[in-house]
């Protein structure tokens, strides 16, 4: 059974993660906004990156002591490592992206990039 439940958990090269934290993500007129908790997780913990308009998050939060499973009533409460891969929904200037945690909500503020627009061009002509 184990086995089975390990299988279904995330990979990443090789590294299996342990759960998956929620999202919200929403725009603004200028940005994408990605919100998640991280209630005791350590900023310092948590690696973010963005590439080819994918946002990722992964880190680890820090195990306290458990009890022997048997022991437990309820055990909600995901600890160890994490994992989350997102395709953002238009294109973004991931260079200019912030994160800040406020009050145990990471919030990560992506840039959209700049609509590209097709650009007209007049042919010319050499008339003497």
């Amino acid at each position: 059974m184990e086995e089975t439940m390990n299988s279904m958990l995330p990979t990443v090269r090789g590294k299996q993660f342990g759960f998956t934290p929620a999202i919200d993500m929403y725009e603004d007129k200028d940005n994408i906004i990605v919100e998640t908790q991280l209630g005791g997780i350590n900023p310092e913990n948590v690696d973010i990156s963005i590439e080819n308009n994918v946002l990722c998050l992964k880190g680890e939060s820090e195990k306290k002591s458990e009890v022997d499973d048997k022991n437990y009533y309820r055990k909600e409460i995901r600890r160890g490592s994490f994992y989350r891969s997102i395709s953002l929904p238009t294109k973004v200037d991931g260079e200019s992206a912030k994160a800040i945690n406020e009050d145990g909500i990471l919030r990560i503020t992506i840039p959209k990039a700049p609509e590209v627009k097709p650009k007209t061009i007049k042919i010319e002509t050499n008339k003497k």
